[in-house]
């Protein structure tokens, strides 16, 4: 298959890695380009320091094209886009803050620039920051998460009617079967989190996958909304902040809560009551660890299938 994702990306398949924190180390990236789809490394929980060295170590892994997953809030967001620029990373997605901060920046060194949304109007701010593409991520997805609460099914063909773009759809895929209903409603790609994680190359802890693969529906909810929302897995920890937030509790309040490094503690470190434990509702789909190149290959050959069943279908 070859379409605008493949091209711009240079990659065989249109399936990202998504770059989650303490998940997206070099390891995984790179075991996702070297299976034919895009690796990212997830610069969200690194110092700049730890991203050179992820960086470099994926280079050496792979000779395949990988990125880096930048979350725009983070503090030292100059020094990492330093490096991006140093050791001359192809391709970087954006998340949470303004596209038109660095977008410019990065693209006039060459690098292809993808900025994370959860609505229209935030793909078309995107659109005209001049990025090359945008994640539509939907309401299931894992981790840090949209105000709006839009599920996938209804963002991707709203942000595909509007933009112009190449749009890749995120939130809830993690079968071929979803990959295919993505490409349905407009999609020319998909961006895969939480099936990613349960994997041997993952840096999250064997605690945390185990969890993931254990999850059943209902077992995540979106969490801490007067902070940044985020879907969380149910532990002590998110009962903690559901008291606190039916109660009444502030941002301050939930902000003192949730503390330092609480999600290090939880998927890093595999602290499985105390720990933050960001992942997506389709966790309950997600029954085994399997190495990333099983992923990919799967997710492609269900999602052929697919296509070609309701090809039949239809006659």
């Amino acid at each position: 298959m070859e379409n605008r994702i493949t091209t711009l990306f240079n990659i065989q398949y249109p399936i990202i890695q998504a770059g989650m924190i303490w998940a997206s180390g070099w390891r995984l990236a790179s075991a996702v380009s070297e299976a034919g789809g895009l690796g990212i490394i997830g610069a969200g929980s690194m110092y700049p320091d730890v991203l050179r060295y992820h960086i470099r170590q994926c280079k050496q892994a792979t000779s395949k094209p990988f990125g880096v997953n930048l979350p725009l809030l983070y503090p030292d967001i100059d020094q990492l886009v330093q490096i991006i620029l140093d050791e001359k990373v192809p391709i970087v997605f954006t998340s949470a803050g303004n596209p038109k901060t660095w977008t410019g920046v990065l693209k006039a060194a060459g690098v292809k620039v993808v900025h994370v949304v959860s609505s229209t109007a935030f793909a078309l701010k995107s659109e005209a920051a001049g990025v090359d593409a945008v994640v539509a991520e939907g309401f299931e997805a894992g981790g840090h998460n949209g105000r709006e609460e839009t599920t996938t099914m209804v963002l991707i063909p709203a942000v595909t009617a509007q933009v112009k773009i190449p749009v890749i759809a995120a939130g809830g895929i993690a079968t071929g079967k979803a990959m295919a209903a993505a490409l349905a409603l407009g999609a020319e790609g998909v961006q895969v989190g939480s099936r990613f994680v349960a994997t041997p190359e993952a840096s999250s802890h064997i605690n945390f996958k185990q969890a993931v693969v254990n999850a059943k529906e209902g077992d995540t909810m979106l969490s801490l909304k007067k902070l940044t929302p985020v879907r969380l897995l149910k532990n002590a920890f998110f009962n903690a902040v559901h008291t606190a937030e039916n109660n009444g509790a502030d941002a301050e309040a939930l902000k003192i809560l949730l503390g330092r490094a609480r999600a290090k503690a939880g998927m890093f470190e595999g602290n499985l009551e105390e720990g933050e434990l960001e992942i997506g509702q389709v966790s309950a789909l997600i029954n085994e660890i399997k190495p990333a190149a099983e992923v990919v290959a799967d997710i492609w050959q269900e999602c052929i299938a697919t296509i070609k069943k309701l090809r039949d279908f239809a006659g």
